[in-house]
């Protein structure tokens, strides 16, 4: 019998795969960085070769150290960097220019015309999305306007496009699909019927044969090329990487909520069933859908999205030289008692939820003759902290529930002052559990749940595991002080690149 779940976690700067077993814990881990491309100002692209290659890569390899073949593993559970945008050609499987990433902002203009065009209400209707160049569908349009040949061959039925999801699945299996949580990132999708949506897809011209099939979450969609592993292992679990956190911290009922602190920082609330249309510029998206035909039940969220959270982190290594790597950020923002006034806007990109300002910039207050690298080291992880808070409370006026905990994951999750600063500002405990790579383990957990290696969510529920609460400690006025201070900054940021 197989003993493991198998976990492809394809994030914006590496790609992972990570083995579990049963009880839900890691057996085995490899992971490998790849290029980041940046050819314009606010442009971010990936080779989506290298993405293949190095996916691949870790994945043959943590088999290989583990001493494991294809029979050892049930199925292949699949969480990817989400609205990265891939276009390939069908007959040869390999890309026709680089991938577009979620992170880039070249489609800000178009999305400004959409929305002079009185467009903004009619996507949100339907995708539960803002208008906005984060999104698949606008960085589509723009590869197929602007690669050579390129829509003439989408026309003729030559194209496919995916997001990492659809891309990885075709190279494993030759199989073009993706399930709703993926697609419903792409504003092409509509959340409420279920089905790309002809009325979208027309606006942004784009042909409906580019498409992948939209397959439920857990469910067996393709075997493995026998060559790839030995033999053929199933495709069984598909999310995007938020909904498969938010999946794999148990957040399975309606009220509960996760916070993931990746490269991006992304909190998502449970709605159940309902779709609940943000008032509060948050996103309307599906977290995951279960089972099939009449039996299928989908979970709705609330999200907001922060675009430059342990990005933040890796631009003080690289781009400032003032860490050597991200885990010694903590210890350098603790050589100081404070912020020293400083205080940082990480619009590398714009600014996300709640703001959705494609024009922000990266901004810096604050500082004096006495202000040091620890001082902005501080104030970088501060700057994670109180977009969070932003996103929450637009959260709980569209949800109208009082958070009464915080579960939190990713790699800045381990930062002990990030995560007791996050408490403090937020007034609600933090939870980190045991097992903090929840992005994997959701996708692992939909890819069980399929092939019956778990038999239901509620056994996956047990397995949940607190391994530290931070509790709030901060007085109510200096909580208040702070975020005036902080929402202050963010005007100075605002607007910046017109």
């Amino acid at each position: 019998m197989s003993k493991y779940i198998l976990a492809i976690d394809q994030g914006t700067t590496s790609s992972r795969a990570i083995l579990f077993n049963h009880a839900g814990q890691i057996h085995g881990v490899a992971q490998q960085e790849y290029p980041q491309i940046f050819p314009a100002p606010g442009w971010v692209e990936h080779d989506a070769s290298a993405i293949w290659h190095s996916q691949l890569a870790v994945a043959q390899q943590v088999l290989k150290e583990q001493h494991l073949i294809a029979a050892d593993v049930a199925a292949i559970g699949i969480a990817n960097q989400r609205e990265t945008t891939v276009l390939w050609d069908r007959q040869t499987g390999e890309p026709i220019a680089h991938a577009i990433v979620w992170q880039d902002r070249r489609t800000a203009t178009l999305c400004d015309q959409l929305r002079a065009d009185g467009k903004a209400a009619l996507f949100q209707q339907k995708t539960g999305l803002v208008l906005d160049s984060y999104f698949s569908g606008t960085k589509l349009k723009w590869l197929l306007d602007h690669t050579p040949g390129a829509r003439t061959r989408a026309e003729r039925g030559e194209l496919a496009f995916g997001t990492i999801d659809s891309w990885l699945i075709f190279k494993l299996s030759g199989n073009h699909v993706t399930d709703t949580s993926n697609a419903s990132r792409t504003l092409l999708f509509n959340i409420h019927t279920k089905q790309w949506d002809a009325e979208l897809l027309g606006m942004l011209d784009i042909p409906h044969s580019l498409l992948p099939t939209v397959v439920p979450s857990s469910g067996i969609v393709g075997q493995t090329h026998a060559s790839l592993f030995g033999q053929s292992i199933p495709i069984a679990g598909i999310a995007g990487d938020q909904q498969a956190a938010t999946f794999g911290q148990a957040c399975h009922r309606p009220g509960m909520a996760k916070n993931t602190y990746g490269t991006g920082c992304f909190m998502l609330l449970n709605t159940g069933a309902q779709a609940i249309t943000s008032q509060n510029n948050l996103l309307t998206t599906i977290g995951w859908t279960l089972g099939d035909g009449v039996d299928a039940r989908t979970d709705y969220m609330l999200e907001g999205s922060v675009f430059m959270a342990g990005a933040t982190i890796q631009w003080l290594r690289d781009g400032l030289g003032i860490i050597q790597q991200s885990s010694d950020v903590e210890a350098l923002a603790n050589s100081v008692p404070d912020n020293g006034g400083v205080v940082f806007i990480p619009a590398f990109s714009g600014l996300g939820a709640p703001y959705w300002d494609p024009y922000a910039r990266g901004t810096i207050v604050g500082m004096t003759r006495g202000s040091n690298k620890a001082h902005i080291a501080r104030a970088a992880l501060e700057s994670i902290a109180y977009q969070t808070v932003d996103v929450l409370e637009a959260m709980q006026k569209d949800a109208q529930i009082l958070l009464q905990e915080l579960r939190v994951d990713g790699g800045a999750a381990r930062n002990d002052l990030l995560m007791q600063f996050q408490a403090d500002m937020l007034d609600v405990p933090v939870i980190r559990p045991v097992v903090t790579e929840t992005t994997a383990l959701g996708a692992a957990y939909l890819a069980g749940l399929a092939v019956a290696f778990w038999a239901s969510k509620e056994e996956i529920a047990t397995q949940w595991q607190m391994g530290r609460c931070f509790e709030p400690r901060m007085t109510a006025d200096e909580r208040a002080q702070r975020l005036h201070t902080w929402r202050r900054a963010i005007q100075r940021a605002r607007a910046w690149d017109i």
